[in-house]
């Protein structure tokens, strides 16, 4: 059984601590448990209700209602409402769903907001929060690699699938290369640019994950692409301005960059780099190619 702070049950449902005391005291749904130091800590099971909780309670019902309930009856609600373009409530059904390993729910609340919003609307505004949120889990080692790998890949064959949907560039289209360089395997963002660029006419050389330096060269030789982009999410040994210095050496390319400002904020400043902080940096860099 996993154990959660009261910092980390309020990062992962919203419910602040002032309330979370407040219903501790005075209703008999949360009893939390406590250390030897009289710490609070909280169970699986009693974060999988709070998420629910958290999800009815910003739906207007009463938090008194909601102590008279059955943990049936809760479940019965929230699967049987329709939560409209409320991304604080989705965030909340994907994190359980990741924590139950539910692959119908994951996969149904993507659909729903991918055909409500389009793909790059629901990355922005619905996947990349809950990754933030859930990210709480992945640092205190409460997701197990299992389930990690489960939520990536359901979001990777979503956006695949997005892709696959999209009409092929033209003949004379222009084209970019994208890869992740060695040791790097979070490439959900690096899909997204796969989508947005494909979205706005481009062709794409896509290469995936964890791709050695040298071949670069002889990829670039071969497709002549406008552009690279790549992305650095996870911190090496070996820093950032060496990995990037040894991609700019297989060509005179522009190379966009993107990922975790805390390791790309010593890169070199040259004219061949575009650093993207957002998607829409990406769209305005495309167009201006």
């Amino acid at each position: 059984m996993s154990k959660y702070t009261m910092t980390q049950i309020v990062t992962l449902t919203g419910i602040n601590a002032h309330t979370l005391r407040k219903w501790e005291s005075r209703y008999s749904f949360l009893e939390p448990e406590r250390t030897d130091t009289n710490i609070r800590y909280y169970s699986d099971e009693q974060l999988k209700k709070l998420l629910n909780i958290s999800i009815l309670t910003r739906n207007g019902y009463r938090i008194s209602k909601i102590d008279k309930m059955s943990d049936n009856e809760i479940y019965d609600i929230i699967s049987n409402k329709l939560i409209d373009d409320n991304h604080e409530d989705d965030i909340s059904t994907l994190i359980l769903s990741t924590l139950e390993m539910d692959e119908e729910v994951f996969d149904g609340v993507l659909k729903e907001h991918i055909l409500k919003n389009g793909l790059l609307t629901t990355t922005t505004k619905l996947i990349y929060p809950f990754l933030n949120q859930v990210g709480v889990l992945w640092g205190i080692n409460k997701v197990m690699p299992a389930q990690e790998h489960f939520i990536s890949n359901l979001i990777k064959k979503k956006i695949f699938s997005t892709i696959d949907l999209l009409p092929y560039p033209k003949k004379n289209a222009p084209s970019i290369l994208m890869f992740l360089s060695e040791n790097e395997h979070h490439e959900i963002a690096l899909l997204l640019a796969y989508y947005i660029a494909r979205e706005y006419g481009w062709r794409v050389y896509y290469l995936g994950q964890n791709v050695p330096t040298e071949n670069i060269r002889q990829v670039i030789e071969e497709t002549k692409p406008k552009a690279l982009i790549t992305m650095f999410v996870t911190p090496t040994h070996e820093p950032i301005e060496t990995k990037i210095n040894a991609i700019l050496g297989q060509s005179n390319i522009p190379l966009f960059v993107s990922g975790n400002p805390n390791i790309l904020e010593d890169i070199v400043e040259n004219k061949q780099i575009r650093y993207l902080s957002h998607p829409d940096d990406f769209i305005k860099e495309l167009k201006s190619l």
